[in-house]
């Protein structure tokens, strides 16, 4: 399996956006591979600050504040290099200032230096802060061509202990093999949420609770099955992860393993789609589904690892 070679970090100079800088860097010294650190100028603001300065649109010429706002950019990211491989000796660091909207740049920036990881933080400032809400998150995951890591926490170790969430999806086996090859010494968890789906409206409907109980156990046994089978076909042997399947929506579940087993990475195949619950025609979205990324994103305590290249 590969290691990366080209990792791109997304910075906005914030607090949260500095922890990710951190932890690109240490996998870039880990894995021996080139860091490119991004920086943004929103092109909005810049725009409205043309026109409070009465300058007009299309004319080509930079004012003296966008040359300032320029330069200070420019040191920023100058200052931040400097002291990553300051910290992180041997670290290979590009530098890329650019303008314009942030989720595109990101995309641009990750396709030009054929990144293999594009790491961000998990909150920031201006724009970055809403990069993973709302309009601009459903902008840049759909389209997103490349692994990404969100950080929450300082780097202070490796990854000790990684949770992986099965759907059984064309996805899950890119999540497992991104997982072991972002952090081979991590202690695997591998989880599976599985529920009834529609249960209320069964039960309201006359379903009898005993045949409702026994689809609940059918799709324990199947999920076990299907983990073990999945694990296997990853490279897994016996006694080699950890498996925990549990029954409750897929969001609400993965947050509460990652505490519950004190987990310091969460890693999710987007856009899956459960296998389990495509053979019973269930509706309840998959451990890959956007509802449930954002919620892992929003209520979850830990790094969280995407794995969104299409799978073979």
């Amino acid at each position: 399996m590969n290691e990366p070679s080209s990792i791109l970090v997304a910075t906005d100079h914030s607090a949260p956006a500095r922890l990710a800088a951190d932890r690109a860097a240490t996998l870039a010294q880990q894995f021996d591979a080139t860091l490119t650190l991004m920086h943004t100028l929103p092109g909005g603001p810049l725009a409205e600050l043309r026109h409070w300065l009465g300058q007009q649109p299309g004319t080509g010429q930079p004012s003296a504040a966008d040359a300032a706002l320029l330069q200070h950019a420019g040191q920023q990211l100058d200052h931040l290099a400097t002291e990553l491989a300051t910290t992180h000796p041997g670290l290979r660091v590009r530098r890329q200032l650019t303008t314009g909207s942030v989720p595109d740049e990101i995309l641009r920036g990750a396709d030009e230096t054929a990144a293999d990881l594009v790491v961000l933080g998990a909150r920031g400032a201006g724009v970055l802060r809403r990069l993973m809400l709302g309009t601009t998150a459903e902008r840049l995951l759909p389209q997103a061509r490349r692994p990404l890591l969100i950080v929450r926490e300082a780097p202070f170790e490796p990854y000790r202990r990684v949770l992986v969430a099965l759907d059984f999806s064309p996805w899950s086996l890119p999540a497992l093999a991104l997982a072991r090859r972002l952090a081979p010494q991590a202690q695997p968890v591998l989880l599976h949420v599985y529920r009834v789906p529609f249960e209320e409206r069964l039960a309201f409907a006359g379903i009898d609770a005993a045949k409702i109980g026994h689809y609940r156990r059918h799709l324990r046994t199947t999920g076990a099955q299907l983990l073990q089978s999945t694990a296997r076909e990853a490279g897994f042997g016996p006694g080699q992860y950890e498996a925990v399947l549990v029954e409750g929506d897929a969001g609400p579940g993965i947050v509460a393993q990652q505490h519950e087993l004190d987990c310091d990475l969460v890693v999710l195949g987007l856009r899956g789609q459960s296998a389990a619950a495509s053979a019973t025609g269930a509706a309840a979205p998959s451990a890959g589904s956007g509802s449930v990324v954002r919620h892992v994103l929003a209520e979850g305590a830990t790094d969280v690892l995407l794995a969104v290249a299409a799978p073979a």
